[in-house]
């Protein structure tokens, strides 16, 4: 598909993510054992062959680039590219604004390629979606100006999310940003509403004229939701795509229109936690939708002793490469890379991040535990939660977080 030009905002700070993002953009916080979260939406344009990407950095980005330089290089394939650009205050002295200022300040590179098209997505979402079809969706319709993706979730979450309406030929007549009360609500369907999923397409000479208008006003915010996208619907140019119509090779039909927004420490865990089903509703596995990532030296996983009380094993879980379990047991859980459970620990409904030694006798419950994170023998988490809130951050649903570089139980 000639003339599309992708961005990827990428420099969201995810303060409801901390403490797992005090040291990291919140793209870049592991996810999934193998995986950063932003993976997940390269890994979308790269399967949907749309290799002219910028990706947008900004807050604590040196993890994110990091990862980036070893993993999604694109060399010696002609005008084919996946770019990190950092902040760096083109057009003053002063950060991102906001989700349209992000774009703005980088005009530049939009301008130096002539797209026809621009897709400016998330980088902070776990789904997969061809975009192609997308961009089909939105070429298709020859007065459409800009094209969002959206998807069905229960009223109780409108705050979240733009809400749309739409009428029977997939325009939107209606835009609600993060509503407190009273969201419009999809009809037939009284507990949904039809939210944004923050993904648009946009025809670029539009999103240029915009963006810069944008600019001048001293009343804007300078974000899509906000002020991009309620100017442009009251002009009748905004299209909605259904993201449950797309469709990916391979997936099975309980795995179609899965999106998750994992910006609380909830979402996160529970995200990680769907990844452990027989059938889970996303699918690590699917030969042809592949998901890449960068992936350390380190040998396979290692199961030892077979002893009464002593049998190494994982039971429903995730184990990465260049682990160890070591006479212990770990239960619905995933471990990123190179983590070493001791002997008798008792490992249960945790996130592991990688580079984690849990000591000998331990015993660990529904918690996220960051990378670096070592835990002495003995030590017990998720068994008594007024002496956790007294040592860890515990989320609404009771989600103990250790953060990197933690060392517990030694004092």
């Amino acid at each position: 598909m000639a003339g599309i030009l992708s961005m990827i905002l990428a420099g969201g700070e995810g303060t409801r993510l901390a403490p797992l993002t005090s040291v990291r953009a919140k793209p870049a916080v592991p996810f999934g054992g193998n995986y950063r979260i932003v993976d997940f939406v390269l890994n979308n344009f790269v399967n949907s062959d749309l290799l002219q990407i910028f990706v947008l950095t900004q807050f604590k980005s040196h993890s994110l680039m990091k990862h980036m330089s070893r993993r999604w290089r694109v060399t010696g394939l002609t005008n084919r590219f996946i770019d990190p650009i950092p902040a760096q205050m083109q057009m003053g002295k002063h950060w991102y604004q906001g989700t349209a200022d992000a774009i703005y300040q980088n005009i530049e590179l939009i301008e130096g390629m002539e797209p026809e098209v621009v897709c400016v997505f998330g980088g902070d979402h776990i789904y997969k979606m061809d975009v192609r079809q997308m961009v089909e969706f939105h070429r298709s319709h020859d007065d459409a100006k800009l094209t969002v993706a959206a998807i069905p979730v229960h009223v109780s979450q409108a705050d979240q999310f733009g809400i749309i309406e739409i009428d029977e030929n997939h325009k939107m007549i209606g835009f609600q940003e993060k509503p407190k009360k009273d969201a419009k609500t999809i009809p037939g369907r009284p507990d949904y509403v039809l939210a944004s999923m923050g993904n648009y397409v946009f025809d670029a000479q539009t999103m240029v004229n915009c963006l810069k208008e944008d600019a001048e006003s001293s009343d804007s915010v300078h974000d899509f939701g906000h002020n991009i996208i309620p100017d442009l619907y009251k002009a009748g140019v905004v299209y909605i795509y259904d993201f449950t119509t797309n469709i990916i090779r391979g997936e099975l039909e309980h795995t179609s229109g899965y999106w998750r927004d994992v910006g609380t420490l909830d979402s996160l865990y529970e995200a990680n936690m769907d990844l452990l089903a027989v059938e889970p509703p996303f699918d690590l596995y699917n030969k042809h939708w592949p998901l890449r990532s960068y992936h350390p030296a380190v040998p396979p996983a290692k199961f030892v002793h077979d002893e009464a009380n002593r049998t190494g094993q994982a039971i429903s879980s995730i184990v990465a490469g260049g682990c160890i379990i070591s006479g212990s047991i770990v239960h619905r859980s995933i471990l990123g890379y190179n983590c070493h459970v001791h002997s008798h620990a008792y490992v249960d409904n945790c996130v592991m991040m990688g580079n984690n030694d849990i000591g000998r006798g331990s015993r660990i419950r529904r918690a996220i535990i960051d990378k670096n994170v070592t835990i002495a023998p003995g030590t017990v988490i998720g068994e008594d939660p007024e002496h956790d809130r007294q040592r860890f951050h515990i989320s609404p649903n009771g989600i103990i977080t250790v953060p990197k570089g933690a060392q517990i139980g030694f004092d």
